[in-house]
């Protein structure tokens, strides 16, 4: 058969069990999430998942730019690398990669029949789940030396929870799937702290008072020493342009960190400076990358600062404030709640300080809409409101009347193509820019109509 053909039987097969991203919020509240069925799944295929050590990442925002980090500079150093993200920008291949380099479709079809006697005997298995299995599966049969694995959705009953991590991260917290985390940050960072394993070291990046005490109190109660970015380890911005930019952190002894040695060898640890470039914009990603600099650092496994600042300036991390033309811009960005969009306002107010935007924009129905309107409202120009191919995407004139009661100039133009040809038109006119946020289904079909 065709290997397309075949891959996209591979898809169909995969799609067919509950798919909780594709569910309404209602539903996703409802959802029956516990890690009994994934563990019985691991121990059908021989739990791959301890083959290798484990470096996870939880959190609200960064996580997906601090899992690729870490991979980036273990790739520079020599290491061999799985990689484990979701969702996926356009292919779902994407979400397993070993080196930078995704599953092929062909090695997902085989990675589809090798686990399905084993899914067959479990019940009520997630698509989410049998992928983080295949995920899983497919690092041990490659045999990689290491795995960065990010969480799907909070941390302690995510999938991905079954493992046993050298280094555990939580990078910044915010409002996010309310309906199934809590609707409080103290309820959020407690879910997403979940991934705390006793012993095991973590890595925060800065949190809001409510987050981080009850991160601090989870941490405390599971023996595992926690290192917090800009407490513990203190860093600055040097530098910032469109190219990307440049940061100094101060570095001492990471045993101390991790309280394997004497408070007195602590104090007497010297203290230096390490500098590092990032190509990814936004003063956000600079605590991502001490972020995940730090948990390098505590993971236990040999990396020198050498190795960690190659792979820094090489990391690739698509629709993260991506610019991908200068003139006028245009910007693909993943934005997807109140918190994320006031760090994108920041961003274009720091490179861009003169220009509005026209805002190619869709939400899933669960999102703050009115919140992430107010953090934007006095860049944009005006609203090309759209809706992506995904069954939780808002109808546009939904959002029209959020825009409206906002004040934001608005017009709904569908499918995401069209949105995307009316922002140029507007664009080529008065040279603003031109940006998708607000939904990574929409970025993501924005993504596909510049490349064509």
């Amino acid at each position: 058969m065709d290997i397309e053909k075949s891959y996209n039987l591979a898809l169909d097969y995969l799609y067919s069990f509950v798919d909780y991203s594709l569910k309404h919020s209602s539903e996703l509240a409802k959802a029956d999430f516990n890690l009994d069925r994934m563990y019985a799944l691991m121990e059908l295929l021989g739990n791959p998942h301890t083959k290798y050590p484990i470096i996870h990442v939880a959190g609200t925002k960064g996580k997906g730019s601090v899992s690729a980090l870490c991979a980036s500079a273990l790739q520079a150093a020599g290491y061999k690398v799985g990689l484990y993200t979701s969702p996926h920008l356009e292919d779902y291949c994407e979400r397993i990669q070993i080196n930078g380099e995704p599953v092929s479709h062909a090695q997902l079809v085989q990675l589809v029949e090798q686990v399905k006697d084993a899914v067959a005997r479990v019940p009520k298995l997630t698509t989410f789940e049998i992928t983080t299995a295949i995920g899983f599966l497919f690092f041990a049969g490659q045999i990689v030396d290491v795995a960065v694995i990010e969480v799907g959705l909070g941390g302690r009953l995510d999938a991905t929870n079954v493992v046993t991590p050298k280094v555990s991260v939580i990078t910044s917290l915010s409002y996010d799937h309310m309906a199934v985390l809590g609707d409080t940050l103290a309820k959020i960072a407690g879910e997403k702290a979940g991934i705390i394993k006793p012993g095991v070291p973590v890595v925060s990046s800065p949190q809001k008072d409510e987050a981080l005490e009850t991160i601090l109190r989870i941490a405390r109660e599971r023996s595992a020493p926690l290192t917090l970015v800009g407490r513990d380890v203190t860093f600055m911005r040097t530098y910032h342009s469109l190219d990307g930019q440049a940061l100094q952190i101060q570095t001492f002894s990471w045993a101390a960190l991790n309280r394997s040695i004497s408070p007195d060898t602590e104090r007497r640890s010297k203290r230096r400076m390490i500098n590092l470039q990032i190509p990814l914009i936004g003063v956000h990603q600079v605590e991502n990358a001490v972020t995940a600099y730090a948990a390098l650092k505590l993971s236990g496994l040999k990396i020198s600062d050498e190795f960690i600042a190659r792979g820094f300036a090489r990391v690739k991390w698509p629709a993260r404030f991506e610019v991908v033309r200068r003139n006028p811009p245009i910007i693909l960005d993943s934005a997807h709640n109140q918190d994320s969009f006031a760090r994108l306002r920041e961003t274009l107010e720091e490179q861009f300080p003169d220009k509005q935007v026209y805002l190619i924009f869709g939400a899933s129905e669960d999102k703050n809409i009115p919140g992430m309107f107010a953090e934007m409202n006095s860049k944009i120009k005006r609203l090309i409101v759209t809706r992506a191919d995904h069954p939780r995407a808002l109808e546009a004139g939904v959002i029209q009347q959020l825009a409206d009661q906002a004040g934001i100039p608005n017009e709904a133009v569908t499918p995401v193509e069209a949105a995307f040809a009316r922002a140029l038109e507007l664009s080529s006119k008065d040279g603003s820019i031109v940006l998708s946020a607000g939904s990574m289904f929409v970025t993501a079909e924005v993504m596909s109509a510049w490349k064509k």
